[in-house]
């Protein structure tokens, strides 16, 4: 995943700085389209996403049993609604 947000950076780094003209950018912006209708990054994306749902649901939990009294009621209340929430994914 670092390897493809340096390419995406530096493509995009290389649209802002460069004079290759309109020609160029067009080429960029085609293969940069290609790159994201393509179904192994898109399948990658979506995988990064999943998992970064489950490590925010898991961090939620974990800042609810161990600080959830200390907390302000709205933040409290929100973590036990993510928390329920990530009991009934895995159960179901």
């Amino acid at each position: 995943m670092r390897k493809l947000t340096f390419i995406a950076g530096a493509a995009v780094g290389y649209v802002l700085g460069a004079r290759a003209g309109r020609e160029r950018y067009e080429q960029l912006r085609l293969a940069a389209r290609r790159l994201a209708e393509n179904p192994a990054v898109r399948n990658s994306v979506d995988t990064a996403a999943q998992t970064g749902r489950q490590a925010a649901a898991r961090a939620a939990g974990a800042v609810a049993d161990r600080a959830g009294d200390r907390l302000p009621g709205p933040v409290s209340s929100r973590l036990r609604a993510v928390g329920e929430h990530r009991a009934a994914q895995s159960h179901g």
